[in-house]
């Protein structure tokens, strides 16, 4: 993996997981051109670990709403993710404590 194919100019357009006659040749996963196309590189504002992070954060926000609507309990989670929840809650609020769910009250209007 991956398996790829080209454009007219050469460019990557499509990354397949088995050879196919649509593949026009092979790369290694850390060829820099496949980093390029999955925007992992650097300089690709929209990478996925900045993707990942921002996620994470609305999946908190997520489940606190969860837990103050008395649909989800903490405890009906994993005991490892209790702690990570409650760990990341922690550091949030010491880091900035103006910030609660979702940003300022002011961020919400």
């Amino acid at each position: 993996m991956p398996y790829i194919k080209r454009d007219n100019h050469g460019q990557i357009v499509a990354l397949l997981k088995e050879a196919s006659d649509a593949a026009d040749s092979f790369l290694p996963a850390d060829h820099p051109e496949v980093i390029a196309f999955l925007g992992e590189g650097e300089g690709t504002g929209g990478s996925f670990d900045v993707l990942d992070r921002e996620l994470v954060r609305v999946l908190e926000d997520l489940v606190d709403t969860l837990i103050q609507k008395n649909i989800l309990r903490i405890t009906d989670l994993p005991p490892e993710a209790q702690h990570k929840l409650l760990s990341r809650k922690r550091l949030r609020s010491q880091l900035n404590p103006s910030l609660g769910f979702l940003g300022r009250a002011d961020d919400l209007i």
